[in-house]
C-alpha cells in the first residue's frame, strides 16, 4: 500500500476522473475499484475520499446525484462533467510529461512511454 500523501495527493483527482469516465460510481464502489485496479496499492478511506469528491464537485468536475438501489437503499453517485472530462485530458498530459521526466532521471537516460 502506498502511504505517501504527497504522491497520492497529486494523482487522486486524475485517478477519480479516469474511473468516472467509465461509469458513474458511489463512494464505496470507487474505493473498491481503485484498490482492485492498483492491487491494493491505493486504499482510500471514506474520510479521505469524500472531501476530495466534494471539492471536485464544487470545482464543477463531477456532479452527484442520489439513486435508489434494488434493495431500496439510496446511494449518492458521482458522474464526470464536461468540465471534468477537459480537466482529465489536461491532467493526463501533465501526468505523462511528469512520469516520463522522472523515468529519464531514475533510469538514467532517454525513456519514452
Amino acid at each position: 500500500m502506498i502511504n505517501d500523501k504527497g504522491l497520492l495527493g497529486g494523482s487522486t483527482v486524475l485517478m477519480l476522473l479516469a474511473l468516472l469516465t467509465e461509469e458513474d460510481c458511489y463512494g464505496y464502489e470507487i474505493i473498491r475499484r481503485i484498490a482492485d485496479r492498483s492491487d491494493d496499492a491505493f486504499q482510500f478511506k471514506e474520510g479521505t475520499l469524500y472531501p476530495v469528491l466534494h471539492k471536485m464537485e464544487s470545482d464543477g468536475l463531477v456532479k452527484s446525484y442520489r439513486k435508489e438501489t434494488e434493495n431500496g437503499k439510496t446511494r449518492t453517485y458521482y458522474r464526470i462533467t464536461d468540465r471534468g472530462a477537459k480537466e482529465l485530458a489536461a491532467e493526463r498530459e501533465k501526468w505523462n510529461e511528469f512520469t516520463n521526466a522522472v523515468n529519464k532521471v531514475v533510469r538514467g537516460g532517454a525513456y519514452a512511454v
